[in-house]
């Protein structure tokens, strides 16, 4: 198995474009492709483009009328009228929609398959993690849901365990849905509660059906949970379910929409909190999967501050080369923002609040504080289906 990681990237991914008014500017990729290439991360893996996604490939977890209905669409977008989620204000339909969706659901599997083979050990697809999309609809800026497909993919090569961790702020509710019956897959997700925020699934009793009973994992934050919290609702859930697990791949969705200027969502998480995470569910990949690590993007609508920042960050540690948080940004990164934006670009790689502090599990929890009853609903849920203490 060769050491490398492996960046998935085809130029051609910025044409996911809902339009001028839609919050998912593809410039958000533009700009993190750029900056990785700014810090010199691109010399040290490999730089890989896969090919679309096939219809076979798209059938994995996709209903043939429903990529029928893409296809149309993409054809026509003028035609859209709703059906299957496609021409409404969080999906537009858009020419060629198909044709981007299918490429960028490629390079997850295309990332997928050259883990399982043992080609590289970790590889990361930023533009991916579009995990709203269901078996039968667009739903949340999500056309194709790559994150299911590479995972089906894995399935169909022989994997039995694959365990996949969402941190977006928002309920990986495609991904859950798409393995609801599947002891196989195990699905975690963090985000912000339901309550307050789309897709309103995410409850922590939502723990699978039938032979996937216990397999879905769902932590519903209070709003407003900021690094301390999250990191603290992260360690209390993750290790334990993935040891107990034992996975063969980690798959792992890094929206960046957590962040506290996000402008789509309530939690209060820092960038020096998500690049916390990214370390330790790289660390998770090694000590639970023997290393095998994919990693995926997600949402992120403060597309110039946050995004490119975060997902360097993970592309960085996928590498083997994590950049300080302290480190200057280049210059050059910076006049480029200014160019294609008229905003001002960060200076550094932090928020200034590294090292991030927070207080595990094991020291006792309040049953008053929300941010523990979170956890706690949580592990009372699904620990004892996977024969493990609440």
């Amino acid at each position: 198995m060769s050491g490398r990681a492996q960046l998935m990237w085809d130029e051609a991914v910025t044409g996911y474009d809902f339009g001028p008014d839609h919050p998912m500017d593809p410039v958000r990729l533009a700009l993190t492709r750029s900056l990785v290439s700014a810090f010199g991360l691109d010399q040290e893996m490999d730089v890989v483009s896969a090919k679309p996604a096939g219809e076979s490939t798209l059938r994995l977890v996709h209903r043939e009328d429903y990529v029928a209905a893409v296809k149309a669409a993409s054809a026509d977008p003028a035609g859209a009228d709703g059906a299957y989620g496609l021409g409404t204000v969080d999906d537009p339909a858009f020419a060629g929609m198909h044709e981007v969706s299918a490429l960028i659901a490629g390079q997850s599997v295309g990332a997928a398959e050259a883990v399982w083979r043992g080609d590289v050990l970790h590889a990361v697809n930023f533009a991916g993690g579009l995990h709203h999309a269901m078996p039968g609809g667009a739903s949340g800026f999500c056309i194709y849901n790559d994150a299911s497909l590479a995972i089906a993919r894995l399935l169909e090569l022989g994997a039995e365990r694959v365990a996949y961790v969402d941190v977006d702020v928002h309920h990986g509710d495609g991904v859950q849905a798409a393995f609801w019956e599947d002891p196989r897959v195990l699905t975690i997700s963090l985000h912000e509660h339901p309550r307050t925020l789309f897709p309103q699934t995410g409850w922590p009793e939502e723990t699978g059906a039938a032979a996937g009973e216990g397999a879905a994992v769902n932590v519903a934050l209070p709003a407003g949970t900021g690094d301390a919290g999250w990191l603290r609702a992260f360690h209390a859930v993750v290790p334990e379910v993935l040891a107990e697990f034992r996975p063969q791949v980690l798959v792992t969705q890094h929206g960046a929409d957590t962040h506290f200027e996000d402008p789509l969502a309530h939690l209060a998480v820092s960038l020096d909190a998500q690049r916390a995470v990214q370390v330790a569910l790289h660390e998770l990949a090694h000590e639970h999967a023997e290393g095998r690590w994919v990693a995926l993007g997600g949402g992120g609508y403060a597309v110039v501050d946050v995004v490119p920042r975060s997902w360097t960050h993970l592309v960085a540690v996928a590498a083997g080369r994590e950049i300080a948080p302290e480190a200057v940004i280049p210059e050059g990164w910076r006049q480029e923002v200014f160019a294609r934006t008229r905003m001002l670009a960060p200076v550094r790689m932090t928020d200034g609040r590294w090292p991030v502090g927070w207080v595990g599990w094991e020291a006792g929890y309040d049953p008053a504080d929300r941010l523990d009853q979170a956890v706690l609903a949580a592990r009372r849920a699904v620990f004892p289906l996977r024969g493990l203490l609440p």
